[in-house]
C-alpha cells in the first residue's frame, strides 16, 4: 500500500501540474476557433491515461468504440468517479457537458469553459431553471454536438443502487437524437473523495446505442437496464483483477 500512496501522490501532482500548465496554453485559444480549445482538451485526456498507465500501473480499456454514431448524439454514462469527465471527450468532436456554475466562475478555468460552450446549471435554481438548462442542452444536440450526460446526476459508488433521473429522457425526446449508453468501472480505480489511484484495468465499454424516438418509459428503462446490467459485469470483473493484485484481499477502493 506504500507503494500506491507514492503511486498516487506523484500522479496527482503531475495531473494538476499539466492541467495548469495546458490552462495557460489554452489562453490563446480564446481568440481562435474552438476546435483548438478541443484538440488541448483532447491532449489532457491522453496526458492523464498515459500518465495513469506508467505510474499508477493502471490500464485502460475502450470497448464498443465501433459503435458510437456520428453526428449530434447524446451520451448517457455511468458516473463513478471524476475521471470520466475529461477521459471521455477524446471520442467525440464537439463535446458537450452540464456543469455546476461555480465552476465557470473559476479565472481561466472558467474562461475556458465558456469557449467549450459548456452549460451552466445553478443547483438549489428550481424547476425552471432546470427545465431552461434541459432545453438548451437538447438545441445544442440539435446542433450537432454530442452531449455527454450523467443520468444519475452524481456520482455513485460502484455497486451503489442507482437512481436515474429524468433530465436526460427530456433531453432525449427534445433532441430526437439517438442516445448511446455507457458503462464502466472507474470508481474502483479513482474513487471519490480520496486521491488514492489504485492499480488494475479501468473499463470502459459504449453500449448498443438507442434510437431516437422511443417512448419516454420505454428509453428510461433500457437506458438504466443496458448500462447498470454492463457495470455490474466490468465491476465484478475489476474485483476479482483486484483481489489477486492485493493477494487475495478485497480491493481497498470503496468508490
Amino acid at each position: 500500500m506504500t507503494s500506491i500512496f507514492l503511486r498516487s501522490l506523484i500522479f496527482n501532482v503531475l495531473f494538476y501540474v499539466v492541467l495548469v500548465l495546458l490552462c495557460i496554453v489554452a489562453i490563446p485559444t480564446l481568440l481562435l476557433p474552438r476546435g483548438a480549445l478541443m484538440a488541448l482538451q483532447a491532449a489532457w485526456a491522453d496526458i492523464s491515461l498515459f500518465l495513469m498507465r506508467v505510474i499508477c500501473n493502471i490500464r485502460i480499456e475502450f470497448r464498443g468504440v465501433e459503435k458510437i454514431p456520428q453526428g449530434p448524439l447524446i451520451i448517457a454514462s455511468k458516473h463513478q468517479s471524476f475521471w470520466e469527465t475529461f477521459a471521455l471527450v477524446r471520442f467525440f468532436d464537439h463535446p458537450l457537458f452540464i456543469l455546476k456554475r461555480e465552476l465557470m466562475m473559476i479565472p481561466v478555468f472558467g474562461w475556458l469553459l465558456k469557449k467549450a460552450g459548456m452549460i451552466s446549471v445553478e443547483r438549489g435554481g428550481g424547476p425552471r431553471s432546470l427545465i431552461k438548462t434541459l432545453k438548451q442542452a437538447a438545441a445544442e444536440v440539435q446542433r450537432g454536438r454530442q452531449l455527454v450526460i450523467f443520468p444519475e446526476g452524481t456520482r455513485t459508488a460502484p455497486g451503489a443502487p442507482p437512481a436515474y433521473k429524468a433530465g436526460v429522457a427530456q433531453i432525449y425526446a427534445e433532441s430526437a437524437v439517438p442516445c448511446l449508453p455507457v458503462a464502466l468501472n472507474s470508481g474502483l480505480f479513482w474513487p471519490r473523495r480520496t486521491f488514492m489511484r489504485y492499480p488494475g484495468t479501468l473499463v470502459v465499454e459504449f453500449l448498443d446505442p438507442l434510437p431516437p424516438g422511443l417512448p419516454r418509459d420505454e428509453f428510461m428503462t433500457r437506458v438504466r437496464d443496458q448500462i447498470e446490467t454492463a457495470t455490474s459485469r466490468i465491476v465484478a470483473a475489476a474485483r476479482a483483477e483486484q483481489e489477486q493484485l492485493f493477494g487475495g484481499v478485497p480491493s481497498p477502493a470503496k468508490g
